[in-house]
């Protein structure tokens, strides 16, 4: 059998600056590769073409040399593989897997069986079987259609690194988004792809994307791909409200911390305090924390960043 190599992968989306509670993601992934010994692939994930933005790209790959993150690999932007995706969502219909959908959000919304999960009402599976193909429901309705994943079948379970055993039922979730209707695949179909084109074998990122691993794991089998064996899904950083930080509410961004001349080896060593990784805020490096890094070991609670967190971290 050839030898698995451990990989992880930074993924950053350039729709805005990147802010604390990226960084730290970024963080917690490049160590759980590196304690690995393993690999670290660097991908930029702009299917969202409407929402980003070139200069972003840059600012993006300057935050994380800046922190001390680096990479083996430079993946090809998700932007200019579109054609792979497409030939992806072709290989569901040919599988009767995948079927048009000419819903709005608002009749999801408005329908009675709609209850909600973590990504808004959950599709009540109106259009499955309903149409022919794209062209019949595209004619019979005047709406260019999405495509949905026909998710049916026994529960999803993994085990996660932070949240520990986890089972998902299929009908919980519903069947999922694969193209839109604005003809741009979908975070679901892509990342499944690219994570199998690039030998993941390590995910690690934010707690709201606990269930897409289910999505994708379902993917992942009907694509017949291999997926990563590892998942960890962490806490957020959150504001004295109990908000996640977010790049369209202009929270504090390494930009800005670059910008004011602050050292990375502060803002790294804040970083690894708020995850519970040391136990007191000193000056660090990445390659300081690496050895004997284990995901489960890493808090559980969100953390709640103050006006005195950042006033002392930007000084």
């Amino acid at each position: 059998m050839p030898t698995i190599i451990p990989t992880g992968r930074l993924a950053p989306t350039p729709s805005g600056l990147l802010h604390l509670g990226n960084a730290r993601s970024f963080l917690l992934a490049w160590l759980w590769a590196r304690a690995a010994g393993g690999r670290v692939v660097l991908r930029i994930e702009d299917i969202d073409r409407p929402r980003c933005r070139p200069h972003l790209r840059a600012h993006a790959l300057e935050d994380l040399q800046w922190l001390g993150l680096d990479w083996d690999e430079l993946a090809p932007d998700q932007s200019t593989r579109t054609e792979v995706y497409r030939a992806a969502l072709q290989a569901l219909i040919e599988k009767r897997l995948a079927y048009p959908c000419t819903c709005t959000r608002k009749d999801i919304e408005e329908a009675s069986s709609a209850p909600h999960g973590d990504e808004g009402a959950i599709y009540p599976g109106t259009c499955r079987g309903k149409w022919r193909d794209a062209a019949q429901a595209e004619a019979e309705t005047g709406r260019e259609p999405a495509w949905r994943f026909l998710w049916q079948g026994p529960s999803v379970r993994f085990h996660d690194q932070v949240a520990g055993e986890v089972t998902v039922e299929p009908s919980k979730l519903g069947d999922f988004v694969l193209w839109r209707r604005d003809d741009l695949p979908s975070y679901q179909l892509a990342v499944t792809v690219d994570d199998a084109a690039q030998a993941v074998t390590q995910v690690l990122r934010g707690r709201d994307l606990l269930l897409s691993t289910a999505r994708q794991l379902a993917l992942y089998q009907a694509l017949g791909l291999s997926a990563p064996m590892q998942w960890a899904h962490v806490p957020f950083i959150q504001d004295a409200q109990g908000r996640r930080m977010s790049k369209r509410d202009g929270d504090i961004s390494i930009k800005a911390l670059r910008d004011r001349g602050v050292d990375p080896r502060k803002a790294v060593g804040f970083l690894a305090w708020t995850a519970g990784l040391v136990d007191g805020v000193a000056l660090r490096m990445p390659s300081q924390l690496a050895e004997g890094f284990d995901p489960a070991n890493l808090s559980r609670d969100e953390f709640i960043l103050t006006d005195a967190h950042l006033t002392e971290l930007a000084r």
